[in-house]
């Protein structure tokens, strides 16, 4: 089936007459998004990625590696047989639309015809001619990708932190360091290696929120040291998901697990958060990545890292310690939330410690139905009442010793409007794409814009233009991993013909500034612009994509909103910076000792529109006319 866009002609096809060409297997596809997480989208046979993820088609699926068997989202099952059965570029005509079923190159890695699947099943149960049965293959035996066990590659020492790093401290927001990039862009930029070491203080105990875990791999990150100390892992995996997580944590007695409550259909615990407990006092880090090396490799990600917070003197009250945001207000409600025992100590040990540092505003979604008052805690909604603020150029004081409604808090009267606002654009980023309807009214230029372009109290409506950074086909093609890149892309064909008016918004993923375009983003940020592309009026990082899903949708003549998943982020306000907007940092790399105020936005301002000839990277649908970075094409299966 042909549909014709805005921007070219996709091709659906379900069988292999097509004219693909799908060329002999043998070499590797380039990485995936991760282990587990590119399964969602290859161009080979069938591979089981370590990744456990929810088995539904979500509105904006991460990626689980977990164990070998571990299967994830459909878009991420697809990019890891991709890569595990990779199909290289050739013109042959012999070729075109068919699987090879040769090796590879020996490793284990074939790609296999689904026509043959019961010829193969007899091969396999058949013994060889000298009579004696053939060794069982080992799925450990297996190599982790088609590219041969040095496909990822161990960073040199030097990639990671020997001594505390050059960062920028002011607005503690950072980019996740990328392997094969220029030494200069990594300088300011942290692996999980680096935020688990003794640099930032001694581990005593830590909790870790995530989507998409792969066990034996994160407890490697951890320093000799701390290898040991308790991890709870809290997660929204069922049923097999469950079991296989589990079985992954069998060697390790010191992990512990905690099950998210998921009682809306299609929600998934889709936060990333990790609570470190030290001798030293305790920090918070809220990122955009999976709990997989293929998170940490060759993807562009963010985090926050909060400030060491100091443990409050003996016989301080519970509201002691608070922030001029309400952070420690407002975690401690989103902890609450879980409704679980195994929280109740992190709860009691944050009302211990001094969060007053903190300058940003925390922003969760969390599953459920939301009335009145409520409505605002959670979701958009929540970034709405949020921004109210952002004209408000005063400062709250860090004497505020009590929490009373948040309205009460914000200062309404204190608004500053921003002149010719309807010039300030807003810009979306994200990796995940969910079904927003016929048109773009149904939610997007709807509830979604109207939070999304609020500013202060005022009751004028600006219609400020929006721009969404989705990666293209051939963005995800040129990128380090190639193709299976498009793994942690799930946008579906099913999805995108639905929403044709959607793609008018696109423009391409492009980071020079630092130097990540070639490493496709699983972040998402939000953020406000100036015309002039030098200045924010706000700037948000979190783990929500474009879905109803993660920001939730209202309901019952607005009376109501729906939120399905876990979601958390942070919110940069001017304001409590002391700053009426914060200045745009266009050449962030290498951090500078020299303090700065300019904010580090991860990708190139202007963004780049789609052309007439740009296609959105779609998952589901095959990409054989140009090969990848690696030689190869991508035919889902």
């Amino acid at each position: 089936m042909s549909q014709a866009s805005l921007h070219g002609k996709w091709t659906v096809s379900s069988s292999d007459d097509d004219d693909e060409v799908l060329p002999p297997s043998g070499t590797a596809t380039p990485k995936s998004r991760r282990p587990a997480e590119s399964s969602h989208v290859s161009s080979g046979s069938p591979s089981p990625v370590p990744e456990p993820a929810p088995p539904e088609v979500k509105a904006e699926p991460d990626s689980a590696p977990v164990s070998a068997l571990a299967v994830g989202s459909e878009a991420r099952q697809s990019a890891a047989r991709n890569q595990r059965d990779p199909v290289k570029f050739q013109t042959s005509p012999s070729l075109s639309g068919k699987r090879k079923k040769e090796p590879s190159d020996g490793s284990g890695w074939a790609l296999s015809d689904s026509d043959d699947e019961e010829d193969a099943e007899e091969k396999r149960n058949s013994k060889p001619p000298n009579g004696e049965a053939k060794k069982p293959k080992v799925e450990s035996e297996r190599p982790p990708s088609p590219h041969g066990r040095l496909y990822y590659i161990d960073e040199a020492d030097d990639f990671f932190e020997a001594s505390v790093p050059c960062l920028n401290d002011t607005y503690r927001f950072y980019l996740n360091k990328v392997t094969g990039l220029d030494r200069k862009f990594n300088s300011g930029a942290l692996h999980i290696r680096d935020i688990l070491s003794p640099l930032f203080g001694t581990l005593k105990e830590s909790v870790q929120f995530n989507y998409c875990f792969d066990i034996p791999w994160m407890v490697k990150q951890f320093p000799s040291e701390f290898r040991h100390c308790p991890v709870l892992i809290v997660h929204g995996d069922k049923r097999e998901a469950k079991a296989r997580l589990l079985q992954q944590g069998q060697p390790f007695p010191h992990v512990r697990f905690c099950q998210a409550k998921l009682d809306i259909a299609f929600g998934t615990h889709h936060t990333k958060m990790m609570l470190l407990w030290y001798e030293e006092g305790f920090r918070v880090i809220i990122l955009t990545s999976n709990l997989i090396r293929a998170d940490w490799y060759q993807k562009t990600q963010g985090m926050w890292m909060s400030p060491l917070f100091p443990r409050l003197p003996e016989g301080s009250s519970e509201t002691s310690g608070e922030s001029p945001t309400f952070f420690k207000r407002d975690l401690l409600e989103y902890l609450a939330s879980y409704r679980t025992p195994e929280l109740a100590e992190w709860i009691q040990r944050i009302k211990e410690h001094d969060l007053s540092e903190t300058r940003v505003y925390l922003v969760a979604s969390t599953p459920g139905r939301y009335v009145g008052a409520d409505m605002e805690r959670w979701g958009h909604l929540r970034l709405r009442k949020v921004e109210t603020v952002l004209p408000s150029f005063c400062y709250i004081p860090l004497t505020s010793s009590h929490s009373p409604p948040y309205c009460d808090l914000l200062l309404y009267d204190h608004t500053n409007p921003i002149p010719d606002e309807e010039r300030w654009p807003v810009i979306g980023q994200f990796s995940s794409i969910g079904s927003m309807g016929m048109d773009k009214t149904k939610w997007l230029a709807g509830e979604f814009q109207r939070t999304l372009t609020t500013l202060g109290k005022s009751s004028l409506r600006s219609d400020p233009p929006v721009h969404l950074l989705y990666p293209s086909v051939e963005d995800v093609r040129m990128s380090l991993e190639g193709y299976p890149a498009g793994g942690s892309l799930p946008y579906s064909i099913q999805t995108a013909q639905k929403q044709m008016w959607l793609h008018s918004y696109f423009h391409r993923w492009k980071a020079r500034r630092t130097g990540r375009t070639h490493a496709m983003p699983h972040i998402k940020t939000y953020m406000r612009v100036s015309p002039d592309s030098t200045q924010l009026l706000w700037f948000l990082v979190t783990s929500a994509n474009l879905s109803k899903a993660a920001w939730g949708a209202m309901e019952k003549n607005n009376t109501q909103i729906m939120v399905r998943s876990y979601e958390l982020g942070v919110l940069y306000v001017p304001s409590a910076f002391s700053m009426k907007t914060f200045p745009i940092d266009t050449n962030p790399f290498p951090a500078s000792s020299s303090s700065t105020f300019g904010f580090p936005v991860p990708f190139d301002l202007p963004p780049t529109s789609y052309s007439p000839t740009d296609q959105p990277w779609i998952w589901n649908i095959p990409y054989s006319q140009e090969p990848d970075t690696h030689g190869n094409i991508w035919v889902p299966s």
